[in-house]
């Protein structure tokens, strides 16, 4: 998939918060690391798609480079 490289981060959470991000850890390491990457790939997009956005690309705008047999969502 992508070469990787581990990253040690230090946050502060609430207790309740950082007790279940703990016990996710222990019982399963790697689903925090596709946790961690699931949100960061949305915020990503989302970052992209608010500067598109700001910089006049819109629903109209993207209906005019469509072909008729894409779908506009």
């Amino acid at each position: 998939m992508w070469d990787t490289c581990a990253v040690e981060l230090k946050v502060r959470l609430p207790k309740p918060v950082a007790a279940e991000i703990e016990e996710v850890q222990r019982r399963d390491p790697e689903m925090l690391s596709r946790m961690l990457l699931y949100a960061m790939v949305r915020r990503t997009i989302f970052d992209q798609l608010t500067d598109q956005r700001s910089a006049g690309w819109d629903r109209s705008a993207r209906a005019e480079f469509l072909t008729e047999s894409d779908e506009v969502t």
